[in-house]
């Protein structure tokens, strides 16, 4: 299948992007989008012959310098593309003659980027060249080119240079001296040296020629060695020129230049490396991919997200991490921010946790360089530079130059003030720890990274007497549109969280390994005086927000900023602070990303303080009006995307994944060119991951509750946890009921599991485990066992706690009208407790309809339906609802919802009773409908209560034998005829009391 891209002359494939026309005005930011890489280095998209103003660009992991007085910077290493071709003395190049056909296709599934061109000459010569090349997967040190010359309509001659450019510049800067070059061989080698941070570089190339007779001569006109070959082209006789680059520097190896041309002479030609990058490739994929159905935009661009980080992960390498623009471009001048541990790592932690190791153990090899923060700021503890290089020293820029020539320059505070990056990098630790179990690495590095970064809170924050409380005064939290605030609750919270762990830490070392914790604490001068102030800190730090509504205030005095409607400013195409300014911007309540949005994310897991669902749905109520998601950071959209996903808005978790996934390929943000959105890549796993695909992680292992956008017919990816692999292959309603329907055909069960492959790593085999689409299903039928211990009701919605029956009825009525089929109100009494597809099919009957015209005549019937919900109030209570609710409550029950319905969020919240209910399970929650026991499942899990400890009303057969199937008491509203297999029968709700239902309970459990 293919999609056009917009504008952009884009085809995807499932695995291939394919650029059908050449778009000069766009060549800075398809050099981005047409990165290639190894782990080791990034090559930017740029044309081996070249082009007037290109930016091209291969950056080496760790290999950064100074830029005297003004930034340290990742470095634009020597260019190994260079490739001209001179047609009978005319260069060939796409800003001269003229280009008759074009095609550029980056292939996913083995790095390849390759680009056929049939150009005709000034003089008139018509000729067919194709460049491909990659950076070998199978060896980081290897890069390889090859390129297909075949003349159309002429015979002539043609010459061919293929050089090393020892001349790259980082936009203006030259950080290269020239030690030394020369041939051999095999072919021509390169040396130079960094200026300020010494890094040697060693580089070696050598040319095959092949389907004609040529030979190669050498020039090597300093800094430029070139190897090159003149040969009589014949028409439609093609010619083909392979290059192969080897590349070491000083940071791996001591010798670099030696080891260069030592691997090079050991080559074996090209087909062969490209078959082992091939198998490379293929080894990643098959941990790392994400297959979509239904979606091929999305099936392509997810893979495209995922290529990029994964060729920007060092594989062999410890001490880098992956900067914000990944090895695409030069933009933030190749630093690591919190990026790489909140948004980036997780794809890595979960399909190649060696990498997600080689991230952290960065942060652990650059504690030195937080220490020197930390002093120079006058507090204790490792304090985490904003942006760090190669040491972990502070390298954000003081000032931001403007495109004002006489404007002020811009001071930027981040460096002082945006101090959650040091609770953010602990959590990425901590996360690590819980999804591996590796001790080994805690003790010997994440140990000391939580404990030291603690140790600078415990400097860090200031107690108010009059207030009795810790706080944290002067920072920028994760929105940095306030750039001086005071009670970051983000910030705070983050702090708290970390001083928690790092006291969990302190304690688990002292345990299993004394004697790490006697070097630390002499090491970092822990005390228990020490921990005792931590503590202190985590009873009493401020945290604003009011406890009855759940809303947070993102920083004090943010409620009594000016409000602003961020609708009266479209359309725009510019963020809000280049619209109001710098200075003006900290007087709105506007925010450049998730804030408060943020935290409630980071706490979803594991469900900690803040975290619930009330407090997600107010805050999300609160907040996202307020923020700047089209134009403010590109961290943001995913985040949203997978709270939105959380709260059921499907369409606005769907806008917001699509905005993050095609930031880069339809350069939306119009910066693509300054590199790769890292974090937004990252941000899309986690989308697909944790919001589509629902994944929580349990003890016994990561379990799904997926929540796939329309259209997807399926989405199967797998994780690693604790050493062993989790498959997951997830379907949409129509699919999934289909397939598990087949799985548990003839085995009498009331629910159903996938049965899916899990090997353990120790073993390279395993057995089958039961991942199922929420809680592990039962796939028989269990009574509850005597004298219940009962600790929750679980209440269906509808003909239960209000009469939505009718307005289903009135809407299926109104579609069943429309298209003149016999609806009443005897035929509707079939629907009640039945799914909206299995409600639609009973009413066409045997009518023909196809696919499309189902989907949308559901669709129709909801909206007529969620039209109809707008009118009803708390009056539409049905009798005796309330007092019951109250009554459990007042007794500790907890209260969940149990309904089939995708509106019951709405219906509640027009009922009044969202603030009375703990947990809701609703159309949205799991994959099959009743009788299938998921949803009760599903709803217990959420209250944390086992099935036999719950008690479930219903109206409907289906729902009883649901809740008969999930091992639940069931309660039956109704006549005996419907509901007579519940444990207990009632009319309805009206003078129903908790205590003479806890009675009828034990007496039933006393007969049996």
């Amino acid at each position: 299948m293919q999609t056009k891209g917009r504008s952009r002359h884009f085809i995807y494939t499932d695995w291939i992007l394919i650029e059908t026309q050449f778009g000069p005005e766009q060549l800075h930011s398809k050099e981005t989008v047409f990165t290639i890489g190894n782990g080791y280095l990034g090559t930017r998209g740029s044309f081996e012959e070249g082009y007037p103003h290109a930016s091209p660009a291969t950056f080496i992991h760790g290999v950064y310098d100074d830029v005297p007085v003004v930034y340290t910077e990742l470095v634009n290493c020597p260019d190994w593309l260079p490739l001209i071709v001179i047609v009978n003395g005319d260069r060939f190049r796409l800003d001269q003659g003229e280009i008759l056909r074009y095609d550029r296709q980056l292939d996913l599934s083995q790095g390849l980027l390759i680009r056929a061109v049939r150009w005709r000459s000034p003089s008139g010569d018509t000729i067919d060249i194709s460049f491909e090349r990659f950076a070998s997967l199978a060896d980081p040190h290897v890069l390889a080119l090859r390129c297909h010359i075949t003349p159309v309509d002429f015979e002539g001659v043609i010459e061919v240079q293929a050089s090393i450019n020892g001349y790259p510049e980082n936009q203006g800067f030259n950080h290269w001296e020239g030690l030394d070059q020369g041939k051999i061989d095999q072919g021509i080698w390169l040396q130079r040296r960094t200026r300020s941070s010494r890094i040697e570089l060693g580089m070696a190339a050598k040319v095959t020629i092949l389907g004609t007779e040529a030979s190669l001569q050498v020039n090597t006109a300093p800094g430029y060695p070139t190897l090159s070959t003149t040969f009589l082209a014949k028409a439609q006789q093609t010619v083909t020129v392979e290059k192969l680059v080897t590349v070491f520097t000083s940071r791996e190896i001591d010798t670099p230049v030696p080891a260069a041309q030592e691997k090079l002479a050991h080559l074996p030609d090209y087909e062969t490396l490209l078959k082992a990058n091939e198998q490379a490739w293929d080894e990643v994929w098959q941990q790392s991919d994400i297959l979509i159905e239904g979606d091929s935009t999305a099936t392509f661009a997810v893979r495209y997200n995922l290529f990029q980080l994964l060729i920007a992960a060092p594989r062999d390498d410890d001490k880098v991490s992956i900067p914000a623009k990944t090895l695409s471009g030069f933009g933030y001048r190749g630093h690591i921010f919190w990026d790489t541990e909140i948004f980036m790592q997780p794809l890595f932690l979960f399909t190649q946790p060696a990498i997600a190791r080689n991230l952290l153990s960065y942060r652990w090899h650059t504690l030195p360089g937080a220490r020197r923060k930390a002093v120079h700021y006058s507090y204790k503890g490792a304090m985490f530079a904003w942006e760090s290089a190669d040491t972990g020293d502070e390298v954000t820029p003081r000032w931001a130059i403007g495109s004002d020539f006489y404007g002020e320059d811009v001071r930027i505070w981040c460096r002082d003030r945006e101090i959650h990056i040091n609770a953010d990098i602990p959590y990425a630790v901590w996360n690590y720890w819980q999804a591996t179990g590796d001790d080994n690495w805690m003790q010997k590095c994440g140990a000391e990274i939580i404990l030291d970064a603690a140790i600078f809170w415990g400097s860090r924050v200031e107690f108010n007497p009059e207030r009795e409380r810790y706080e944290i005064r002067g920072v920028i939290g994760a929105d940095e549109y306030h750039e001086f605030v005071h009670n970051n609750a983000f910030t705070n919270r983050m702090a708290q969280w970390h001083l928690e762990k790092a006291i969990a830490i302190y304690d688990w070392l002292a345990d299993k390994f004394p004697e790490r914790t006697s070097e630390l604490e002499q090491k970092l001068k822990l005390t228990p005086e020490e921990r005792l102030h931590w503590q202190d800190i985590i009873a009493k730090i401020l945290f604003l927000y009011d406890p009855s509504t759940e809303l947070i205030e993102q920083f004090e005095g943010f409620f009594q900023s000016e409000d602003i409607n961020l609708a009266d400013y479209e359309p725009r195409d510019r963020s809000m602070q280049a619209i109001l300014g710098v200075n003006q911007i900290n007087k709105y309540q506007v925010i450049k990303q998730p804030d408060i949005l943020m935290l409630l994310y980071l706490m979803r897991e594991s469900a900690d303080f803040p975290y619930n669902e009330k407090a997600l749905q107010t805050n999300w109520d609160y907040y996202a009006p307020r923020t700047d998601i089209t134009y403010g950071s590109s961290l943001g959209p995913a985040v949203q995307a997978i709270l939105a996903s959380d709260l059921g808005k499907s369409t606005e978790a769907y806008e917001q994944f699509m905005r993050a996934l095609m930031v880069d390929l339809e350069d939306n943000r119009g910066n693509t060119n300054d590199g790769i959105h890292g974090a937004s890549a990252g941000g899309i796993w986690q989308a697909v991951i944790f919001g589509f695909g629902g994944i929580q992680l349990t003890e016994n292992g990561p379990v799904a509750n997926p929540h796939l956008p329309p259209g997807w017919t399926r989405l199967k990816f797998k994780l690693h946890w604790r050493g062993t692999w989790h498959d997951f292959d997830l379907h949409g309603e129509l699919e999934a009921a289909l397939r598990l329907r087949s799985v548990t055909e003839g085995q009498g069960s009331g629910g159903a599991a996938l049965r899916l492959r899990s090997v353990t790593e120790e073993q390279g085999s395993g057995g089958e485990v039961a991942v199922s689409f929420s809680p592990p299903l039962p796939l028989v039928s269990h009574e509850p066992s005597p004298m219940p211990n009962i600790q929750g009701f679980i209440f269906d919605l509808d003909g239960v706690l209000t009469d939505t029956a009718e307005l289903h009825y009135l809407a299926w009525q109104i579609l069943a009208d429309e298209e003149g089929i016999p609806f009443n109100r005897e035929a509707n009494e079939a629907l009640r407790g039945v799914s909206r597809r299995a409600s639609l099919m009973l009413i066409i009957g045997d009518r023909a309809y196809s696919e499309a015209q189902i989907e949308e005549m559901m669709e129709r019937k909801n909206r007529y339906y969620v039209e109809l919900i707008q009118n009803m109030t708390p009056q539409d209570l049905l009798p005796g609802a309330i007092a019951l609710l109250d009554e459990l409550r007042q007794a500790g029950i907890k209260i969940g919802i149990g309904s089939a319905s995708k509106n019951a969020r709405p219906v509640l919240e027009r009922l009044g009773i969202v603030d009375k209910v703990d947990a809701i399970a609703d159309g949205y929650s799991v994959q099959e409908p009743k009788p299938a026991p998921d949803l009760f499942l599903y709803a217990a899990k959420q209250l944390g209560i086992e099935p036999a400890q719950s008690v479930v009303v219903e109206d409907a057969a289906a729902g009883v034998e649901a809740a008969l199937a999930a091992g639940m008491w069931a309660v039956g509203l109704g006549p005996v005829e419907r509901v007579g297999a519940a444990h207990i029968v009632l009319p309805s709700l009206e003078g129903i009391k908790w205590a003479d239902l806890r009675e009828q309970l034990s007496n039933i459990s006393r007969q049996k």
